[in-house]
């Protein structure tokens, strides 16, 4: 096969880690920024360049694209797609699971377990709103937040009121969800490949932090899941249409509920905890899906 990762940093763990997996087994690999690519947007003969050459020839790209290019860096993904080219995470699943009020929305829908949520811009209520998610404590995120950043916790109400106010008066889209008090600052990460959970770790915030992100400090350990939390994470990510994805996951009182899905999920952390080839699962998973569609001999373009 010939694999292309879409990816800005050729050199980080989970680039590297993927595409040494490719190579041992046997496969062409190239990474690609999708930053530096243009297309040809035709009904004839779309196609995809890279400093004045076409990349053509692909049975599989995988997505590796940055928070900060997602609007461009799934448009190329997209033009991949339109020409024919298997992706286990397409674009319209990334953008779905990008857009922190899109995805909650998407999995309430299927009745997947979630933290009580409020929305608001600019509310007119701002205690009534606190009150909607049981009260404080209670966390505070940016829509635009990645790994962490942009989420507060509000210890009191009168904190809330003023947070709230704040982000408002700022015009910041802003989710304001209930506190687990139970789940002691540790939340989950399940690796979703296909249809199972290859690999888990709980995450467990340093001492006087309530944000369990690795790269906000916390710590790894291994963990066995429950059958209902891996149920959990499955769904979760069959609901984004992701078929890799790094889901997180928080117990609490009322069950397992889904923090985030995380389209391009970091392996290092997961890979090291867990002790598991998670980027040979991810090549395995797309060998299968591969030979399964050359197998059947149907059309691989998928327009979106």
């Amino acid at each position: 096969m010939k694999i292309g990762i879409l990816s800005q940093m050729p050199r980080c763990y989970s680039t590297v880690r993927l595409r040494d997996e490719i190579k041992s087994r046997g496969h062409k690999v190239r990474i690609i920024d999708p930053a530096k690519c243009y297309m040809n947007i035709t009904s004839s003969d779309p196609k995809v360049y890279l400093k004045g050459k076409e990349i053509k020839g692909y049975d599989c790209i995988i997505p590796r694209i940055g928070a900060n290019i997602t609007y461009y860096g799934c448009a190329v993904l997209r033009q991949f797609q339109v020409m024919g080219v298997f992706t286990p995470n397409p674009s319209i699943a990334i953008t779905r699971s990008r857009d922190k009020l899109r995805s909650l929305q998407l999995l309430s829908s299927k009745g997947v377990g979630l933290p009580v949520t409020g929305y608001a811009r600019n509310p007119g209520d701002s205690d009534h709103l606190i009150n909607l998610v049981g009260g404080a404590p209670l966390v505070i995120k940016l829509l635009e937040g990645t790994q962490g950043k942009g989420v507060v916790l509000a210890g009191t109400k009168k904190v809330a009121e003023s947070l709230v106010d704040a982000f408002a008066s700022l015009s910041a889209n802003i989710l304001v969800q209930e506190f687990v008090k139970e789940a002691e600052g540790a939340d989950i990460r399940c690796l979703v490949v296909g249809n199972r959970v290859v690999a888990a770790m709980m995450r467990q915030a340093p001492e006087g932090e309530f944000r369990s992100n690795l790269h906000q400090g916390a710590t790894g350990v291994p963990i066995k899941l429950t059958p209902k939390e891996r149920a959990t994470a499955v769904k979760a990510s069959k609901t984004m249409g992701l078929a890799v994805s790094g889901v997180d996951i928080m117990r609490s009182a009322h069950g397992p509920v889904v923090l985030e899905v995380n389209s391009s999920p970091g392996l290092e952390g997961i890979e090291r905890v867990s002790e598991k080839n998670v980027a040979g699962m991810i090549i395995e998973y797309i060998e299968k899906e591969v030979a399964e569609i050359k197998g059947s001999g149907r059309k691989r373009k998928r327009r979106e």
